[in-house]
């Protein structure tokens, strides 16, 4: 929720349709695909999260400390349950030829209200600068706006965060506005880019 002129807007969309989803495995190029999230995935993010901590730190408010893998296994399973709800999709990179394997985590989430899914991502160091995140936005983007009932995609990220806006603007995805929001991560200016790509409403 936000306050905006001492209102509280609640900006969570309902969720989706019952047995309406994006699909759980999208193909990139390169070999790569992106897969949803499951237990099976609890080790290997565990690894790859406590890996990139230095990488993500300054983006992430949560990259504070390395997770354990309960807690790991605790997110994985709010994941599950809101996938299954239809309120938000966690994805994670992997190479088709190494299958388990995680070069970084994806997501789609129902909180910036109806009819919209923000885009959210992060790469493992060792795999940037080949595209991945770009690839598998525009995988997103195209899943979510051929979802009954979404018509936009967002992707938010701080002024200061230059690759990560990259990804929108390769996209063709325009920028909104800029929003001030308080600085939860070391690297924050508290400046949020808010890029957008949406596709007609047909009146009724």
């Amino acid at each position: 929720m936000m306050l905006v002129m001492n209102r509280v807007i609640d900006q969570t969309a309902p969720p989706l349709p019952t047995g309406v989803r994006p699909p759980e495995r999208l193909a990139l190029p390169g070999g790569v695909s992106l897969r949803r999230r499951t237990a099976d995935d609890i080790v290997p993010f565990n690894a790859a999260v406590v890996r990139n901590l230095e990488h993500l730190r300054p983006w992430m408010p949560w990259a504070v400390s390395a997770p354990t893998l309960e807690r790991t296994g605790e997110m994985t399973e709010v994941g599950r349950l809101a996938w299954e709800d239809g309120t938000d999709f966690l994805y994670l990179a992997g190479l088709d030829a190494a299958p388990g394997s995680v070069l970084g985590a994806f997501g789609l989430h129902g909180r910036i209200g109806p009819g919209a899914l923000e885009i959210g991502y992060w790469v493992d160091l060792a795999f940037t600068g080949r595209g991945i995140a770009t690839d598998a936005a525009a995988a997103l983007t195209a899943a979510a706006l051929e979802l009954p009932g979404i018509h936009r995609t967002e992707i938010h990220c701080d002024q200061a965060n230059a690759a990560s806006a990259t990804v929108p603007r390769k996209l063709g995805y325009r920028l909104d506005r800029v929003r001030q929001d308080p600085i939860s991560a070391p690297a924050e200016t508290g400046r949020k880019l808010i890029w957008v790509k949406e596709i007609p409403v047909e009146e009724p």
